[in-house]
């Protein structure tokens, strides 16, 4: 169970690491806008792709920078549009209501969770070329056991995170509260955003 366990700290190290899609997931679990089912894709977003990094498949795509260069742009154009939806969130202000409801359908829900998961190139760096390489050091039986600690990890962290930030629903019943979630999310999305456009625009320089 070693391999296991590796795997579950690997995968953990990475998934923990504030990113554009925790910062999705917590802001809609403490909204309480379908946390199980927002946990769940997640979970099964990074399952997939866990398995098709530790498949081999990792390491053909590291070799197409073109590929890589495109999902980057693509990726950052998301986040600075979303950043900006956040920003203008924390300047309108808001308020959790007494009892809260979600205004968000399962069907926007659902899209916006795979944009987040997908669009974002750093997904693929954590789960397909990460953990896929490291995995590829280790015979196959093995491999797959590596993968299936990282996936653990991706189900207990998103679950966690998704109902765990219900129960900071009282604090955001106030206002001030919510600017501050919306400009930290801001912050983030055009953090990351920008961090991946930088190297592309030094390229074309």
């Amino acid at each position: 169970m070693w391999t296991f366990f590796q795997g579950f700290g690997v995968g953990g190290g990475l998934i923990i690491a504030i990113g554009a899609q925790n910062a999705f997931v917590l802001s809609h679990g403490v909204r309480r806008n379908h946390p199980v089912q927002t946990a769940l894709v997640c979970s099964l977003c990074d399952a997939s792709l866990i398995l098709i990094g530790i498949s081999g498949v990792g390491a053909l795509i590291a070799t197409q920078p073109q590929l890589a260069q495109t999902a980057s742009w693509c990726g950052a154009l998301f986040l600075l549009w979303y950043g900006c939806r956040s920003f203008r969130s924390a300047l309108k202000g808001g308020q959790l209501a007494a009892e809260v409801t979600s205004v968000t359908s399962r069907r926007q829900l659902l899209l916006a969770t795979l944009a987040f998961t997908f669009l974002n190139p750093h997904v693929y760096l954590d789960t397909i070329l990460l953990i896929g390489g490291i995995s590829g050091q280790l015979a196959s039986g093995e491999r797959y056991l590596f993968g299936a600690g990282a996936m653990t990890a991706s189900v207990i962290w998103f679950f966690s995170l998704s109902l765990g930030a219900g129960l900071l629903a009282p604090l955001f019943r106030k206002p001030l509260a919510w600017r501050c979630l919306d400009g930290l999310i801001c912050l983030i999305m055009w953090g990351i955003g920008l961090s991946l456009l930088w190297p592309q625009l030094q390229g074309l320089g």
